[in-house]
C-alpha cells in the first residue's frame, strides 16, 4: 500500500485523512486503508477510484475554484442516480453526498465502482460486427428506457421544469456561451440569433440524461451489453427528443472532429445508420417522429459547442479537469460552423 503522500499526489492533493474519516462516518461498511487514483478522460467533474479494504468505490467531485453558474452539479447527479436505482436503467449504487466543502474543497459524492469497459471511438475498432450491433442496440434500448420513466414515479417531480424546455435550453446555453467566450465565433452568433425564431412545438417531457453518448456508458468486461450509465450532471426534466438528438450527433461528426461516425461504412461495421437508429428509438418509446428533426440536431450541436467553449475557458483559467482541455475546447468553432452549415443549406 502506498503512503499518504503518494496517494495524495495521485488524488490531486486531497486531504486523505479527512476524507477517510468522512467515509468511515458516511459510507456503510467502509474500512481502510485506502488508495486513491484519478481516472483519466472526461472534462467536467474530476473522478477518482478509491481502493479500500472494504471494496472499490468511485468519488466524483465538483472542480475546485470558480466555475460557471449551474455547472458541475454533482448533487443533482447524486439525486438522479438514487432515484433510478430500482428502475430498468443500469446505474451504480450511490452511498453518500458531501455538501461540506471543508472536507475536500468542493462537494462530492461516493458510489460503487462497477467493473466495465469504456469505449471512446464509436467505430469500436476492436469489436466484431455482431458486438458493435449489440452495443449500439443496447445504447438505444437504454436511452429509450430512461425516456420512458415517469419522473413522478421515481420521486423526481420538481427535478426540472417540463414546460418550455427547448426555449430554456436555448437561453441557458446562450448565457453559458457568452460567459465563457474567449474568441470571436461568427457561426455561434448567427446560431444564437436563429434558434429562438425556429422553436418547434415542445409537447413531451421526461427524464433527460443531458450527455448520453458511448463514453458515458460502461460496457460489461467481456460481453457487448451496458452495465451502467454514468455522468448525469446535466440531467433534468425536459424534452426527450432533444436528449436523443444530442446522442445522435455522433452520426453527424467525422471521427477526427469529435469521436464521430460521419463518412464511415456503417453497414460493414454492423452499426445502424441515423435513420434506422432513430426509428428504433421511436418504436421503443412510442414517440412520434418530430416534424423538424434537424432543429434538434442543430440545437444539440449548439449545446456541445457551448460546453466545449466552457472547457476552453477553464483551460485558460487553469481549472480544467484534463490536460487536453485546450485541444478539446478548440473544437467549439468547427462544431458551431457545422451546425450553421446545416441551417444555411436548409434556407438556401
Amino acid at each position: 500500500m502506498q503512503g499518504d503522500t503518494d496517494t495524495a499526489r495521485a488524488s490531486g492533493q486531497m486531504d486523505t485523512d479527512r476524507l477517510r474519516v468522512w467515509l468511515s462516518q458516511n459510507v456503510a461498511g467502509f474500512q481502510g486503508p485506502m488508495q486513491i487514483t484519478k481516472f483519466e478522460g472526461g472534462q467536467s467533474n474530476p473522478t477518482f477510484k478509491i481502493a479500500a479494504a472494504s471494496g472499490d468505490y468511485v468519488l466524483r467531485r465538483k472542480p475546485p475554484g470558480p466555475v460557471l453558474p449551474s455547472a458541475h452539479a454533482v448533487d443533482r447527479e447524486y439525486r438522479v442516480l438514487s432515484a433510478l436505482s430500482e428502475t430498468a436503467v443500469p446505474v451504480p449504487k450511490v452511498h453518500a453526498l458531501c455538501l461540506d466543502e471543508a472536507v475536500l474543497g468542493s462537494m462530492f459524492y461516493v458510489m460503487d465502482m462497477i467493473p466495465g469497459r469504456t469505449f471512446w471511438d464509436p467505430r469500436l475498432p476492436d469489436q466484431t460486427k455482431a458486438e458493435r450491433a449489440a452495443i449500439f442496440d443496447g445504447m438505444n434500448q437504454t436511452i429509450a428506457a430512461i425516456h420512458s420513466i415517469d419522473p413522478k414515479s421515481v420521486g423526481l417531480e420538481g427535478f426540472g421544469r417540463s414546460e418550455n424546455y427547448l426555449q430554456r435550453q436555448v437561453s441557458r446555453w446562450t448565457k453559458q456561451y457568452h460567459a465563457s467566450a474567449t474568441i470571436e465565433n461568427p457561426a455561434m452568433d448567427k446560431i444564437i440569433e436563429w434558434l429562438p425564431k425556429h422553436l418547434p412545438q415542445d409537447n413531451i417531457s421526461g427524464i433527460v440524461h443531458g450527455d448520453y453518448r458511448l463514453d458515458n456508458v460502461l460496457i460489461h468486461p467481456s460481453e457487448p451489453r451496458i452495465v451502467a450509465v454514468l455522468d448525469w450532471e446535466l440531467s433534468t426534466i425536459g424534452n426527450p427528443l432533444a436528449d436523443f438528438a444530442y446522442h445522435v450527433m455522433t452520426w453527424r461528426f467525422a471521427p477526427e472532429l469529435f469521436r464521430g461516425l460521419g463518412g464511415e461504412d456503417l453497414k460493414t461495421l454492423g452499426i445502424p445508420d441515423e435513420t434506422e437508429y432513430l426509428e428504433t428509438y421511436l418504436r421503443r418509446t412510442g414517440f412520434d417522429r418530430p416534424d423538424d428533426w434537424e432543429f434538434y440536431v442543430i440545437l444539440s450541436m449548439f449545446r456541445l459547442a457551448s460546453i466545449l467553449q466552457g472547457i476552453a475557458k477553464r483551460a485558460i483559467t487553469g481549472t480544467a479537469a484534463n490536460a487536453d482541455a485546450v485541444e478539446v475546447g478548440a473544437k467549439a468553432v468547427p462544431i458551431s460552423e457545422l451546425a450553421w452549415g446545416i441551417i444555411a443549406s436548409r434556407e438556401g
